[in-house]
């Protein structure tokens, strides 16, 4: 199959530089808008996969966004925040009580807020997943996931999958898989093993995750000091889900040669998938397990790594301080969310979204060529287009536009890969606000299809 090696870089995000968004831009006519997205040009930094912007919001609730004129977008890109939806009203209220009393607490001091935080956080853990660290952002729970997998195991080395996303900084970049995120950035961290991963549509071991078992199971016993495997339990991005046999024998082959589990779940915990953690769908426990991104609930920038109670043993160094580390705020926020997911039944409801999904997701594919391929669980949904059923080639072109007519009438999503649609709302979203999505994608696809 021929393919344009330039779009191999295509692995996060939208393509900015293209007619289509040139077209966009001139179809705005609101000089408020204009004016605000010429100042945002004028002194933000400029760099791929953000900027130009879109358009510039005013408000956000429930499952919508809105821009300054009053149009509404369904988000079903939300950064991967909005579990609750935007501005839940508990969390709101929570966070405005506690702006009345403690705002900051000190490193070297504690604070009821952050202890209640980890207390509910670890009960809903399996085992001895009870030591929780709270960081700032995910880059840097996958930072301190790292190093502490380093001061376990004594070994440096780390395995991780072409294609992952595990955040921006230079370490996570490091194990990282995507190229566009490694341009002009010279040496990374020494010692990171990076296998193909067990993707099941056009993937180098596609319909064959056994051959990437081996290939995991070939590098751990021929580098002989692997000391951490560090993956996403579902990609993200391009909606990706191995087996459960899968996982069942990489957690095995961790075991077997001494390796340090790290599960990035950070855009994918809290209910994504339809349960609370990932992992949970596949009978497995990491030994680290990184969380953020909707761990604030959309609200307050807040990430988190749990491990094992026996991995507490290393007061004589300092893997990673830091001045927000038991933030009263951000941990109001997350002890928020936790119990609005458990009050709300959050995880139940999203049971019956995903067969709503799935249904929709095959009368898509049975009615458009255009759809190679739809893969998903619980409210996290991808649909990858081509331009040949046969080839599989790419429909990068087919992607943008659907996307676009998407955002003229009211939709918004991500599109990741080059070629897929990735479709991840609100988990509160309403059933009739999912069919209304369902619809609006329904029609672009029949308008770029004919």
């Amino acid at each position: 199959m021929k393919q344009d090696k330039s779009q191999n870089r295509r692995t996060e995000g939208d393509i900015n530089g293209t007619k289509a968004r040139k077209e966009w831009h001139a179809g705005i006519t609101d000089a408020k808008t204009l004016q605000l997205l010429e100042k945002d040009a004028r002194y933000f930094f400029h760099q791929a996969l953000s900027t130009p912007c879109l358009d510039v919001l005013d408000n956000c609730n429930g499952a919508y966004i809105e821009n300054i004129s009053g149009k509404k977008y369904l988000d079903f890109h939300g950064n991967n925040v909005h579990q609750l939806g935007f501005s839940h009203p508990k969390l709101v209220q929570c966070l405005t009580e506690q702006l009345q009393g403690l705002t900051f607490s000190t490193r070297r001091y504690t604070n009821e807020p952050a202890i209640r935080f980890a207390e509910k956080l670890t009960s809903l853990l399996p085992s001895d997943l009870n030591r929780v660290l709270m960081t700032p952002n995910g880059s840097s729970a996958i930072g301190i996931a790292l190093k502490l997998a380093r001061a376990i195991t004594g070994k440096f080395k780390v395995v991780s999958f072409w294609d992952s996303f595990h955040g921006a900084s230079l370490d996570a970049i490091s194990v990282g898989g995507e190229a566009v995120f490694r341009e002009y950035m010279g040496p990374m961290m020494p010692g990171v093993e990076r296998i193909p991963p067990p993707v099941t549509y056009r993937g180098i071991f596609e319909g064959n995750e056994s051959k990437c078992l081996e290939h995991l199971e070939y590098v751990f016993a021929k580098e002989g000091d692997i000391g951490a495997f560090i993956t996403e339990t579902v990609r993200n991005t391009d909606v990706q889900l191995p087996s459960v046999e899968f996982w069942q024998e990489a957690r095995a082959l961790c075991d077997k040669y001494g390796v340090v589990l790290i599960l990035d779940e950070i855009p994918i915990a809290l209910g994504r998938t339809g349960k609370m953690f990932a992992f949970e769908h596949y009978g497995i426990e990491p030994d680290i397990l990184c969380l953020g991104k909707g761990l604030g609930g959309g609200i307050f920038p807040q990430a988190a790594i749990v491990t094992r109670d026996r991995y507490n043993n290393f007061s004589d160094i300092s893997l990673g301080h830091y001045t927000h580390e038991k933030s009263p705020l951000g941990a109001i926020a997350a002890l928020t969310t936790l119990e609005i997911i458990v009050e709300e039944k959050i995880l139940h409801k999203i049971a019956g979204d995903s067969l709503t999904m799935c249904t929709a997701m095959t009368i898509l594919k049975d009615k458009y060529d255009l759809i190679g391929d739809v893969r998903g669980r619980g409210l996290l949904w991808g649909i990858e287009l081509v331009t040949n059923r046969d080839t599989k080639e790419k429909a990068i072109h087919q992607a943008e536009q659907v996307m676009y007519e998407c955002l003229h009438n009211g939709l918004s999503f991500k599109v990741s890969a080059g070629n897929v649609l990735q479709l991840a709302p609100a988990l509160t979203i309403s059933r009739k606000e999912l069919k209304d999505a369902i619809q609006i994608l329904d029609n672009a696809l029949y308008r770029v299809s004919n």
